[in-house]
């Protein structure tokens, strides 16, 4: 068999080769020896595939440079709160380091339990209970704008970046830009006491003396929601960074969680004997800190029920608790700084504080905040503000696009238009997030608990007749359909059809003695000729 070749090419010509006699015998071990050679290529190329990826995941490894480092002790009877901050300066750190180990002395404005840190961790926001609020870039050491408000300051918080800042006056909350001129006004937010921001919400939440919670989307300038949580003042709300539920601590022990969409609480429970008097969320949202004036301070698992998991006990009542990044727990008591390592571990217990602070001078200690992605807590007191390094507390690796501490102009404005374009709503709140956009059916109950949902079941049928495979939370609900079908009124007339009334029956018998005597005073002027007898209207006749 030949094949005629195209202009300027050789000629090739293709033999057929001859049928043998063991080639019909050798078909079948010839297919099957081909299908074994195909499933070893495949497991070889599966193989080779999951090489390729196992390098590909220790290559992305390779742009985690940084580790987190604690503190350890050479001995074992050394212990690593024993380590002064001055020692643990003086020769342990380098001259970067040092200089972020620093005191700021204003006896005159006391004392500062309003501090606040952008969420890249490089721009610092105080302020003063008499009226002094100041915003600084505290790395390099620049002022950006200093106020003297001349009146009490509750509270302080940045907005969306550190162009914008909120502060909790006495009568209301005033928004400021980063040069120190007032923006806006908010008057409803009476009375506020805490504020708390929402970054990916663009929500500012507010709770006042009267306990009513305010949300106010920022982007837009409107009030997304007023809520009362009828439990009287209110001085201590944080938030929970996994789902940006709030919660709030109240004078009876308890703590009150809130969403937007919800008029009652998500969850309310009972956590001290007293009143609280700070309280804090870690970053994963996954443990609770609260301290109350009985000197417990509780750690509770929100994963699991809300159960308490450990308990500590303080020698003086704790001012606020703050959680860094990598779980370390900070706790403003008395004249002290403490800061906890694995306090959450269910199954151990820590026995003795990672690290330990006194204030100078005998300044009682107000706030505690730890640094985005810094190794440095800062806390407030009577006499002003300082700062301690705690080895282990940020995360050594940042993600560039969520928060970038080294961010320019351009990648600020960028990201903030990134930001208004990723907004969630505020009906996205609840307490299990990865509900929303997850496969639902009928039967599950998490469908009934969405937020600003509504129930997605099937009617009942026509004749109301149960389903065979109707469930209970099911039954309940068509069972509450059925009563409501019915007003309250029409329920009262059908009761009321049979029931012989002694006051009712009176009033109808009066009302036909007196109909009686009006006709009979009236046949007695037609019978004395009355004149104006002719024009009243005739009697009708009663139906029998």
């Amino acid at each position: 068999m030949s094949a005629r070749p195209s202009s300027g090419t050789k000629a090739v010509v293709v033999k057929e080769p001859l049928a043998t006699k063991g080639a019909t015998m050798g078909a079948g071990r010839t297919l099957s020896r081909g299908k074994g050679l195909a499933a070893a290529r495949a497991t070889a190329a599966a193989k080779a595939a999951a090489k390729e990826a196992r390098e590909k995941r220790l290559d992305t490894k390779v742009l985690l440079t940084q580790d987190a480092g604690y503190l350890e002790a050479e001995e074992p009877m050394e212990r690593t709160h024993k380590l002064a901050q001055d020692v643990l300066r003086d020769e342990h750190l380098d001259l970067t380091n040092q200089a972020k180990v620093f005191q700021l002395q204003l006896p005159e404005f006391g004392p500062y339990g309003a501090l606040d840190f952008t969420r890249n961790g490089r721009h610092l926001l105080l302020g003063g209970k008499k009226g002094h609020v100041a915003a600084m870039d505290w790395k390099r050491g620049k002022l950006h704008c200093e106020l003297h408000l001349g009146e009490t300051v509750r509270d302080v918080c940045w907005l969306h970046n550190e162009s914008m800042f909120a502060v909790a006056q006495k009568h209301a909350v005033y928004i400021y830009d980063n040069t120190g001129l007032e923006i806006h006004a908010l008057r409803k937010h009476r009375n506020p006491q805490q504020l708390e921001y929402l970054p990916y919400h663009f929500l500012m939440a507010s709770i006042g003396d009267p306990g009513i919670i305010t949300y106010q989307d920022v982007s837009t300038g409107m009030v997304s929601g007023e809520l009362s949580t009828k439990l009287g003042k209110c001085q201590v709300m944080t938030q929970n960074p996994w789902n940006a539920v709030l919660h709030c601590g109240h004078s009876n022990g308890t703590v009150t969680m809130w969403a937007p969409n919800s008029g009652v609480p998500l969850v309310k429970m009972l956590t001290h004997r007293g009143a609280l008097t700070a309280m804090a969320v870690d970053p994963r949202g996954r443990h609770m800190a609260t301290a109350g004036v009985d000197g417990q301070i509780k750690l509770w698992d929100l994963r699991n029920g809300f159960k308490p998991v450990h308990q500590y006990f303080s020698r003086a009542a704790v001012k606020d608790l703050s959680f860094s990044q990598r779980g370390l727990l900070a706790v403003g008591w008395g004249t002290h700084t403490t800061v906890w390592k694995d306090v959450a571990v269910p199954d151990a217990k820590a026995h003795a504080p990672y690290m330990t602070h006194t204030i100078g001078g005998g300044s009682q200690a107000a706030r505690v905040q730890f640094v985005p992605f810094e190794d440095v807590l800062m806390y407030g007191h009577d006499g002003g503000v300082g700062t301690m390094v705690v080895p282990g507390a940020g995360e050594p690796n940042y993600d560039a696009l969520e928060a970038n501490p080294y961010a320019n102009y351009k990648q600020r404005r960028e990201a903030e238009v990134k930001q208004l374009l990723d907004k969630l709503p505020a009906d996205s709140i609840s307490l299990d997030p990865n509900a929303i956009g997850a496969l639902v059916t009928a039967k599950d109950g998490r469908a009934a608990h969405l937020p600003g949902s509504r129930e997605r079941e099937a009617p009942a049928p026509l004749d109301d007749e149960p389903a065979d495979n109707e469930d209970e939370a099911t039954k309940q609900r068509r069972e509450k359909r059925e009563k409501n079908t019915t007003s309250g009124i029409k329920k009262y007339l059908r009761k009321q059809t049979n029931v012989i009334d002694a006051k009712k029956a009176k009033l109808r018998a009066d009302m036909e003695r007196k109909q009686r005597q009006r006709d009979r005073g009236a046949s007695a002027e037609d019978a004395a000729g009355n004149p104006l007898a002719r024009f009243r209207a005739p009697a009708l006749a009663k139906k029998p």
